[in-house]
Parts: C-alpha cells; structure tokens; sequence
C-alpha cells in the first residue's frame, strides 16, 4: 500500500464524517444548508485529521513509541517515509486545510480562523512539543472536544452563524463515540506504550478498568441520544442512530474478550464504523 495512505491512516478517517454530517443534517433541518459549505467543510476536517495522523506517526516515532507496536505500520518508524519528507507532507496537508478554513472564514467570520488554529495547535502537541498530552492521559478529552463538541457544533455555525442547542446536544454522544476509538486504539497499544513511557489513558488506568471505560462510553452514547430526541431536545428523527446499535456489539464484545492486539485492530475500525453511521443516521434523521 501507498505509504502516504498507511499514514493517513484511512480506518480513523471515518470518525470524523459523523460531526461533519451531524452537524449538516441540523442545517438541512432549518432550512439553510449550502452544498459549497458542506464539500469544504467535510475536506477541511478530513486534512485536518490527515494531518494529526502525520502528526502522531512523526512524533511516536521520534519518541521511541512505535518501536515494537502491533498493529497497521507506522510509516517514519519502519523507514517507509524519511523524516524530512513527513514534516514536508505535514505542512501540506495542515496547508491545504489552512486553504478549506479561509474560504470558511469568508462565510462565517474570522472565528473560523481562530478554531482552525486552535485545532492545528492541539493537532501538533497531541504526541509532539515539550509537553505531549497524549502521553499524559488527555487524549481522550482532546477527541471528545475536537471530533464532538468543536466539529459538531462548528459545522453547524458555518451555515447561518448560530449556535443551537441541539448541536451542542448531538455533539455529545457523538464525542463520545470518537473517544471510543481511542480507548480501543490505546488498550490495543496498552502494553508498548507502557513500555515506551507513554502514559495513555489505558496505561493510567489498566486493562480491567479500560474495558469497563470503553463499554461506558458505547452504551452512554445510545443512551444519550435516546433521552434526547424523547425529550425532544433535538429533532425526534435524530433518534434514526439508534440503529446503528447493533454495530457496537463486535466492537464492545471484542474489547471485553480480547488482549491481542491483533484482535483489537479489528475492533478499532468497527468503533470507526460504528461511529460513522451513527453519524449518517443521526444526521439523516435530523434531517427528515
């Protein structure tokens, strides 16, 4: 495969359709979508997460973090992509992002800009500067609030510059669902990254105790969203994610069950999965 493509890692790319399309729905909604904003929106967020892949291959490998890990290559640790090329290719995916995040900014403002910044700040200390919170048992918190709260409610701003409580709303269950993938990406690596001193969430906490965080969050997700279309906080269509529960039965069953990494390979990419069409639903529904 394409070494550019191993690492873009395209399995994680899928988490962050679901805000994007979250947030659209809500717009179709209310009467205001633009196609222009959602094409350039949806690339933007794509490089945007590119870029944190380049990012967090560049920085583990670096630090010594992906030196016997198990699971997809990591690019710059195996030799596929020198170091000099990396940044050269970091620089242009956050570039073209850069690009995607102007033409926004012509639409809803300048604060566009700042939260472009923002995000590419988080994106680079993620795994990299002097202090890496990634390392340090943050980076589940980081997903929640870029791929839940900042992705999802910030689509749904560009449209019309408001910022409903329904996004807010909706934003929720879906940061939680990213964050899910993360835990099963950091149990998977649970081992290693122990070794490496790379303190993640799953090394602070253990394996027992992970299993049990990453069941939390799939079933607080469903739940979630259950009480608030019911409530019709948000649009009652939006309660359409509901089926895409069964989709968190492999997921879950195989983080609970499972400790080889192998294994666990398969159930990050159905948490990515799960997390995309929960996303689509949610966003359908919403919409109708």
């Amino acid at each position: 495969m394409n070494p550019w493509l191993t690492a873009a890692r395209p399995a994680t790319l899928l988490a962050i359709v679901a805000p994007v399309v979250v947030g659209t729905g809500l717009a179709v909604d209310d009467g205001v979508f633009r196609t222009d904003i959602f094409l350039v929106t949806l690339v933007a967020a794509l490089l945007m997460n590119i870029g944190v892949n380049f990012a967090n291959d560049l920085s583990d490998a670096t630090r010594g973090a992906d030196a016997d890990r198990v699971g997809p290559v990591r690019a710059v640790a195996s030799g596929l992509i020198d170091t000099r090329s990396m940044k050269i290719g970091i620089a242009a995916v956050f570039g073209a992002a850069a690009v995607c995040g102007i033409y926004l900014a012509t639409v809803a403002g300048w604060i566009v800009l700042v939260i472009g910044a923002v995000a590419m700040l988080a994106a680079f200390t993620y795994t990299g500067g002097p202090f890496p919170y990634g390392y340090h048992g943050l980076g589940e918190v980081a997903v929640f609030v870029f791929f839940g709260l900042v992705a999802t409610v910030g689509t749904r701003y560009l449209y019309d510059g408001t910022l409903q409580s329904a996004a807010w709303l909706l934003a929720v269950p879906v940061g939680v669902l990213a964050a899910a993938i993360l835990v099963s990406n950091n149990i998977r690596d649970l081992d290693t990254d122990g070794r490496a001193g790379k303190r993640t969430l799953a090394v602070i906490l253990g394996r027992r105790h992970t299993r049990f965080l990453h069941t939390t969050l799939l079933v607080a997700a469903f739940l979630l969203l259950l009480e608030f279309a019911v409530a019709g906080w948000v649009p009652r269509g939006a309660a359409l994610g509901l089926f895409a529960l069964p989709l968190a039965i492999f997921p879950l069953w195989t983080v609970l069950k499972e400790a080889s990494p192998e294994a666990l390979v398969g159930a990050l990419k159905a948490d990515a999965l799960l997390l995309a069409c929960f996303g689509v639903l949610v966003a359908v529904g919403a919409a109708l």
